[in-house]
């Protein structure tokens, strides 16, 4: 009799990963004792310990790191492999995460996969918004969301939105007051809508160009924020300077709510890619995401 099965070490791979075996069986929808027998069998049947258990977590022993690392892609190879097959009588189906930054998710994102949800009932499509560079295969994900085209050797960049610009922009009621900047070196002595970025905990740098020349002001003022839509708002209401993409304030310089500053420091840029390992196994639900996404320059 074999020393393992293969949905032992897919349990194993998930208690591995989570570091929990409370979490673990939540994800794989049994009983924490049942993933606790099923890991202790498997153990006694290899003749050696695969984690190491205390009162507040699960580690990975040497030899449990190992076989972690050499099986998790063979079970993940294997379960994109059997899905394909069920997709040859199946509509497009599963899950496909995607991790993108806020404005991406929203405006770019969000109005593509809405019709998908309603054309294959069998999608599930996990979005999960984050403004760093995230390691989309060490933390799963299907594919990732980046400006420009410019990404690993190893990845695949797929063109999703069209050029973009990041402008300058303030309430016309501000610049009444605190009068208008009009180099990007003056934001120093203005009152700027800072962004935190969650990933880093760092304030992003605001970036300007000009007839080739590239850099970034660092600018303070009395609000701090981890979101453009609420700096957006905030900007709305007068409290300061902002800078952001423009298609979020396009209706807002249009209605007169804002007005640009520093257009002359503004370059439009490579707009967003969805990028993805060259080496994926592509499932049928995956293939209709990127088609979805892609944009097709004229």
């Amino acid at each position: 009799m074999a020393a393992y099965r293969l949905d032992d070490l897919a349990v194993f791979v998930t208690v591995g990963r989570e570091g929990n075996f409370t979490r673990a069986a939540a994800h794989l929808g049994v009983s924490p004792s049942a993933v606790s027998q099923t890991l202790r069998g498997l153990e006694e049947r290899l003749g050696v310990r695969l984690l190491t258990r205390t009162t507040r977590r699960v580690t990975r022993t040497e030899a449990g790191e190992k076989l972690l690392r050499e099986i998790a892609p063979l079970l993940e190879a294997i379960e994109a492999q059997v899905t394909a097959v069920t997709e040859l009588r199946e509509r497009p189906a599963g899950t496909v995460r995607i991790t993108a930054d806020e404005y991406a998710a929203r405006h770019v994102l969000w109005p593509k996969l809405l019709p998908l949800l309603e054309a294959y009932p069998g999608l599930t499509i996990e979005l999960t918004t984050d403004y760093g560079l995230t390691d989309i295969v060490a933390e799963r994900f299907d594919a990732g969301v980046r400006l420009g085209g410019t990404v690993a050797a190893d990845m695949i960049a797929v063109p999703i939105g069209l050029r973009m610009r990041l402008v300058t922009v303030a309430s016309p009621e501000y610049l009444a007051r605190h009068g208008t900047p009009r180099t990007p070196e003056a934001l120093t002595s203005h009152r700027c809508i800072n962004l935190r970025l969650p990933t880093h905990g760092g304030l992003y740098a605001w970036e300007f160009g000009n007839g080739g020349r590239e850099f970034r002001v660092r600018v303070s003022g009395p609000l701090i924020m981890n979101s453009v839509e609420q700096i957006l708002d905030a900007c709305l209401a007068g409290v300061g300077l902002a800078q952001l993409p423009d298609g979020l304030v396009q209706a807002h310089l249009e209605r007169g709510d804002l007005q640009e500053v520093l257009a002359d420091w503004s370059e439009p840029f490579t707009g967003y890619h969805l990028y993805y390992p060259n080496r994926r196994q592509q499932t049928a639900a995956f293939r209709v995401v990127v088609e979805a996404l892609r944009v097709r320059f004229e």
